[in-house]
Order: structure tokens, then sequence, then C-alpha cells
């Protein structure tokens, strides 16, 4: 029977875009474009996501490896967390509905310490009954060890929890785990995926 729901952040409770941020920020979008293909390309994204070192330490870093976007990266890092646009259209409703139906919600999330802005900011996230961030633990996903600290955390059964994430390889990992799991497109759609691993493998008592 299923009883946890686990939900990441990004593209899954609230939608997000850099270039909605770094268009803004650099003269052209050709510099922008140079820019955010260096940050995904040497992986800067995943040294936030863990944050081994503070914040504002990578970020002196990325100034060092990138120095002629210097000042740009500056204001990339002061304006951080506008690249989140809102709450993905749907998802508090389904949650919403799904939390009056008894299941616990569960968040699991790469994201730097700059979440806690963004958590703050969206009601969404008070409907969750606990979290992992790759920020607070320094592991990410799709590492077995996050899946693993979830569980243990939260005394969940994978067999019992239903993962969602937009990105396959966070899915695959999940699966491989002994999570259920959705790879997510929108509320809709995981909304029908949800409801064929229900109608499977049990869901709760209507209350």
């Amino acid at each position: 029977m299923i009883k946890n729901l686990i939900f990441d952040f990004g593209k899954v409770l609230v939608d997000y875009d850099y270039f909605f941020i770094i268009d803004r920020i650099f003269s052209t979008h050709a510099r922008a474009l140079d820019f955010y293909t260096r940050l995904m390309g040497d992986k800067w994204t995943e040294r936030f996501d863990r944050e081994d070192i503070p914040f504002d330490s990578i970020i002196g870093q990325l100034q060092q490896a990138m120095p002629q976007y210097a000042a740009e990266i500056a204001q990339f890092a002061l304006h951080y967390n506008d690249f989140v646009l809102g709450e993905v259209a749907g998802m508090r409703r389904l949650l919403t509905e799904k939390k009056a139906e008894g299941y616990k919600l569960y968040g699991l999330s790469n994201w730097c310490s700059k979440v806690y802005h963004t958590m703050a900011k969206y009601p969404i996230f008070s409907l969750l009954d606990g979290r992992v961030i790759s920020s607070e633990d320094k592991i990410i996903k799709p590492e077995p060890e996050i899946y693993a600290l979830l569980c243990d955390r939260y005394s969940l059964r994978p067999d019992e929890s239903v993962f969602t994430d937009d990105v396959e390889a966070n899915v695959e990992a999940a699966r491989r785990f002994g999570l259920h799991a959705i790879q997510f497109k929108n509320a809709g759609q995981y909304e029908s995926d949800l409801r064929a691993i229900l109608s499977r493998e049990g869901s709760l008592p209507r209350p």
C-alpha cells in the first residue's frame, strides 16, 4: 500500500528559468548563453547543490574561473532566487488533496542553501511533512545515499513510497533504490501516473 509521496522541488513544485535572470544581467543573450553553458558544462550547479563550502565561497571560485564575468556573477549571486517563477500549476491543489486523504508528503531536492528563501515565499512547501535538501546533507541526486537518508530519517518503506522528479537519471536511481517513481512533466500527467500506481499497489482508504 502506498502511504508516502515524495517530491523534487524545481520543475515539480516550483518552476524556474535561469535565463529569466541572466538575460537581465548580461549585456546580450549570447553572453548569457555562454555563461549558462559554462555553468552547466563545468557542473557548477552540482557544486552549488552539494555546497561543500559556503555559497559565497563557491561564487568566489566561479568568479576566479570566469573573470570576464566577475561583475555579472556577483549580480547572479545577489538575485539567485529570482529565477524561481512560481508554483507549478495544479500541484498545490493536488498536494492538498493527497494530504487530506492521509498521505504523508516529503521533499527531496538538489538545491543550495538559498532554497529557504524560496520555501518561505511559496505556500506549497508548508504542506510537506519532512524534507531532505542536498546542501544540508552534502549528498546530491542521483546518489543512492540521498534516497536512503530520506527513508531513514522519516522511517519510510521504499515500497510504500512514490517519488517524482523531472530528471530521468534521478527517477531511475529512485527505482533502483526500491521506490516507485514517476518522471514529472505536468500536474495532470503526474496525477494520472500516480493513480495507476495506487490502483496497482493499493491506496489509503478514503477518510
